[in-house]
């Protein structure tokens, strides 16, 4: 298990991990990358990216496809041929986990009572969630890859409120694994997104640690006094941390991964702690509404990614698998 860093899928960015000392990453934006469609000579730019990673020594851990909607009607067909790519390149160069988000359908419908629209149960739509993964996920099996679904809510306030995600909450993930006999399809997980709807990540790794195929470390941050004034629906009530600046308990999560024959990295995901980012760079949705800071100005997002190296280094000594 080592300890690696989310990055673009690009040689600079591989680069640039090495050079803070991560020894994993896992790579982001590959729609975006020279190896996604529509082009079409895409082996060179793998193999290219992969030689320079095995050349420094680290580890690429999974491909990150696309975090949009694939069961979004007007996204379907871009989505499959980047998923169907991304299973082809992770294929050729040895990469073993292909992620992204499963998508949903949304519907609405008016209440009555309120003249307001709300979405639909999602429970109704795993009958198209299959129709599009499982033949993905055979053909990526057929290729030795795993197809892995990140748990994050895209909802308002950190929670499944509107969002586009179906597997968000880990009662969707229990419906999904009875529902698929396709065995290479699991969880990118991340302690925050469970954090931010109170679920407890270690008993969550208990029970899902043998469908978890990839990892997203990042911490997450409860006020508890400010819930309890405002409720849980109010910005900064729930916020996400670099691992170490939260409340995870990152040895036991790590001795239930151990425990649970996990068999990748801890990659760090940045970008989104409201003091240790670059202050006046781009800002993620979940802290717009945060308003000015006195860091204004700062550049710390590498200094959060250090802090998160050295938390969840003290764990992982020993267990990297070469």
């Amino acid at each position: 298990m080592r300890v690696g860093v989310l990055c673009r899928s690009e040689v600079a960015q591989i680069e640039w991990a090495h050079s803070l000392g991560f020894r994993s990453v896992g790579m982001l934006k590959f729609f975006e990358s020279p190896m996604a469609p529509p082009h079409t000579e895409w082996k060179p730019a793998a193999t290219q990216l992969a030689a320079r990673a095995k050349e420094l020594d680290v580890r690429i851990s999974a491909i990150g496809a696309l975090y949009k909607n694939p069961l979004d009607p007007r996204q379907t067909d871009y989505a499959r041929e980047v998923f169907h790519r991304a299973i082809e390149v992770a294929s050729h160069i040895g990469v073993k986990t292909v992620c992204g988000f499963p998508g949903a359908i949304v519907e609405t419908e008016i209440n009555e009572r309120g003249g307001n629209p709300v979405y639909k149960s999602f429970d109704q739509h795993f009958p198209q969630l299959l129709a599009f993964w499982e033949p993905l996920a055979k053909f990526a099996a057929d290729n030795g890859v795993r197809i892995a679904f990140e748990n994050c809510p895209q909802g308002a306030w950190h929670l499944p409120i509107m969002g586009y995600n179906m597997l968000a909450q880990p009662a969707m993930w229990e419906k999904l694994f009875n529902a698929t006999k396709c065995e290479n399809i699991g969880i990118e997980w991340d302690a925050s997104h469970l954090m931010c709807q109170f679920i407890d990540p270690v008993e969550n790794i208990h029970r899902f640690g043998a469908k978890i195929f990839h990892v997203h470390a990042k911490d997450a941050y409860i006020n508890r006094r400010l819930m309890e004034i405002y409720g849980i629906c109010h910005p900064g009530v729930a916020e996400h941390r670099f691992c170490g600046l939260g409340q995870a308990n990152w040895a036991e999560i790590i001795h239930a991964f151990i425990r649970a024959g996990y068999d990748s990295d801890l990659n760090v995901e940045g970008f989104h702690d409201p003091v240790f980012r670059d202050h006046g760079a781009w800002i993620p949705d979940d802290l717009k509404g945060y308003g000015p800071t006195r860091c204004a100005g700062q550049k710390l997002e590498e200094a959060g990614l250090l802090i998160a190296k050295r938390t969840l280094e003290q764990f992982t000594a020993g267990t990297e698998r070469l």
